[in-house]
């Protein structure tokens, strides 16, 4: 668990579980050039003030920044790392030595710290149970603070989904109508160029009717002018022919009428 006061003062604690012994629980106050860390299983307590010194002087030993070092050091002593193996052993004089393992480059590689026995025991036990209380009670309001959230969302989401299932809904009906109107629209213009298509059917019937009779009047005039020409040539020859008989005969009767009088 890992808490931040300000942009350059951090606070984690972590509880380490050590095989064969009892767990014991780690607060640690990390600062840009040095940290303070607490230790207590509950009875007594320990604690490790690194000064910026002496974490420059094993950041050096590493080949490491400071900034790298104490970086590395919060994420094992915030979090219980997978394959990490963690001791808390007796250093002598009352003192405990918390060590920790990590790999790099493919190295296992061990860090350690002394811790002095506290002062006042009671006072770190407390101040560590303190911090977790206090955490403890910000979690509570975070879940809070998350569980309404997620309610409010909850609600606006249904809202949301409301909204657009009666908007779908809505979409669905006017196309519905829209879909029965163009519907009624394309029927009346299908019926329309039936008929349009009827008339002019029956206008193309009747052009050709016309157009046959016109034909066949044109052809019986002309067989009838034909006629009249021939009648009418034919009428003048047989005039003139009753008119030479008409003066031959005259011409005759004065013929005699002469050798009558002669006589």
């Amino acid at each position: 668990m890992e808490t931040s006061s300000s942009p350059t003062t951090r606070h984690t604690f972590l509880k380490i579980e050590i095989p064969s012994t009892e767990p014991i629980f780690v607060k640690g106050t990390w600062f840009d050039t040095h940290f303070d860390i607490s230790i207590t299983d509950g009875l007594h307590a320990w604690v490790c003030n690194a000064t910026e010194e002496e974490v420059k002087e094993r950041a050096a030993q590493w080949d490491q920044p400071v900034t790298e070092y104490i970086e590395l050091a919060e994420r094992y002593l915030g979090f219980q790392q997978p394959g990490s193996v963690y001791r808390f052993a007796d250093a002598g004089d009352d003192q405990k030595r918390l060590s920790w393992t990590f790999e790099k480059e493919g190295t296992k590689l061990e860090w350690r710290w002394k811790f002095r026995p506290s002062p006042d025991s009671r006072k770190i036990t407390g101040g560590i149970l303190d911090f977790l209380m206090d955490a403890n009670i910000r979690l509570s309001e975070e879940v809070v603070r998350k569980t309404q959230s997620f309610e409010k969302l909850k609600v606006e989401a249904e809202k949301c989904l409301e909204q657009s299932e009666r908007s779908t809904n809505e979409k669905m009906e006017f196309e519905s109508e829209i879909y029965a109107k163009f519907l009624g629209v394309l029927n009346s213009k299908k019926a329309k160029l039936r008929e349009l298509r009827d008339q002019l059917s029956k206008q193309e019937t009747t052009g050709k009717a016309l157009m046959e009779e016109e034909d066949s009047t044109d052809k019986t005039e002309s067989y009838r002018t034909g006629s009249d020409a021939e009648e009418s040539e034919e009428e003048p020859e047989k005039n003139l022919t009753s008119t030479s008989k008409d003066v031959l005969a005259a011409a005759g009767r004065g013929r005699g009428r002469k050798r009558a009088m002669c006589k």
